[in-house]
């Protein structure tokens, strides 16, 4: 038995590798979180003074927005396969610099169509970036403690949101006019510098693999594998690429995934406009004002990925908060006179969806290893950036069909409680694990 094997050591062992890689890898992946959000939800608050300069309607807008999710999902799994061949080190820093230098450009459209073609090439730059970091994690750490580290990385969504509001509606404020540009364009060059700011930390600081990591000792590195090693042992896993597409499990997580992104993009993207709508005119008001709900939020996800890992629960851990989410997304539709009322139902909308998915990537590599979980993984965020595209998309075209938001935003409540009774149909011994 070797030193790292014997079990005081090995834990002592453990706790010590765990807490090096959480520090050395967790902040900068949960900042280049918060750097890729930023970008995708800044287009919401550029509407605010975009729309009206270059003449928008919401479905122009809405499909502009939407046409990122189109090529997100086409490059998807081809992106995420390139990161399993070439080293998420070399792959995450080529995607986070490409987007970075794109969502600049978005400063200079003027038409229609230039708004679609750089929205397109943003989601072909950005594709494979959050299944990629979510298999690199894997890479890592235990089924056991992933839920927790999960949660780390994904408060991204709502710290993006929470600062984002705020900064966004600073810039447009403050920034209109000076040099000539309107706030929307300072808006688009001043939050992509740090993407590729970050993209650059990456290429320098983020090690490929456990062998790589100088700052682990052996027996560090040692333990960790065996921890990988038993995590894997008994587990019924798909390894080979046609398996994990052709395996229905996937596509069932897929859909469950998609009504999450549903309402998450309903709310990143179309709540500036709601609040303003309701009453508030004032751009840096509606920026604080939309941090709300993320801030709250951001307590939800931890408080979710830590019960769930305690309890090794997750199929409840993620049915309560959809049902939640939907109650919020459905009572915002009868308040939208009220800022303040509009805000409360989206901070419990937000709280309940945001929750769910630290929980809900600890399913995946419960039956999926290697590439097989490059490919299932990158499958299961394509067809959930298909609901971001009907958020985005499908709710500005019924605004303009129907002159009111209410028939989009229940129609995403309706989509979270259909992927609640989806949770429900998964079997409790493939998912609590």
């Amino acid at each position: 038995m070797s030193l790292a094997e014997k079990p005081g050591v090995q834990s002592a062992h453990s706790r010590s590798a765990y807490a090096k890689i959480t520090l050395r890898i967790v902040p900068l992946i949960f900042l280049c979180y918060v750097a890729a959000y930023l970008d995708r939800i800044n287009v919401g608050f550029a509407q605010l003074q975009m729309a009206d300069e270059l003449g928008f309607s919401n479905a122009v807008f809405g499909f502009g927005a939407g046409a990122f999710f189109i090529a997100y999902i086409c490059f998807e799994i081809p992106s995420n396969l390139l990161l399993e061949r070439v080293g998420a080190r070399v792959w995450i820093a080529r995607i986070m610099i490409s987007w970075g230098v794109l969502s600049a450009l978005t400063m200079f459209v003027t038409t229609p169509v230039q708004f679609y073609v750089v929205r397109f090439l943003l989601g072909v730059a950005e594709a494979g970036f959050v299944p990629g970091v979510l298999l690199y994690l894997t890479h890592w750490f235990p089924g056991p403690r992933r839920a927790r580290v999960i949660s780390l990385f994904m408060m991204g969504i709502p710290a993006a949101a929470m600062f984002g509001g705020p900064l966004s509606g600073w810039i447009l404020s403050s920034l209109d006019q000076a040099a000539g540009w309107s706030g929307w364009q300072w808006l688009f060059l001043v939050e992509a510098v740090p993407t590729i700011v970050l993209g650059g930390l990456v290429l320098l600081l983020l090690p490929d693999r456990i062998a790589t990591a100088g700052w682990l000792s052996t027996a560090e590195q040692e333990s960790v594998r065996n921890d990988l090693d038993r995590d894997a042992e008994g587990a019924d896993r798909e390894h080979n690429i046609r398996g994990a597409l052709r395996d229905a499990r996937v596509w069932w997580l897929g859909v469950i995934d998609m009504s999450f992104m549903l309402g998450t993009y309903a709310i990143g993207f179309w709540l500036p406009t709601l609040v303003k709508e309701a009453g508030e005119k004032d751009t840096g008001t509606i920026g604080w004002l939309t941090a709300v709900p993320h801030a709250a939020a951001l307590v939800a996800m931890l408080i979710a990925g830590a019960s769930s890992d305690r309890f090794r629960e997750r199929r409840w851990h993620l049915v309560v908060p959809m049902l939640v989410g939907a109650a919020g997304l459905a009572g915002s539709t009868l308040v939208s006179d009220d800022i303040g009322l509009t805000v409360l139902m989206f901070t419990v909308a937000n709280v309940g969806i945001v929750a769910c998915y630290p929980v809900f990537w600890c399913l995946p590599p419960a039956f999926l290893t290697g590439r097989a979980a490059a490919a299932g993984i990158a499958l299961i965020t394509s067809m959930a950036n298909l609901g971001g595209f009907l958020a985005t998309y499908l709710l500005g075209w019924l605004r303009d069909l129907t002159a009111s938001p209410m028939h989009g935003l229940m129609l995403c409540a309706v989509f979270l409680l259909a992927g609640g009774a989806l949770v429900l149909r998964l079997p409790a011994s493939e998912v609590n694990r």
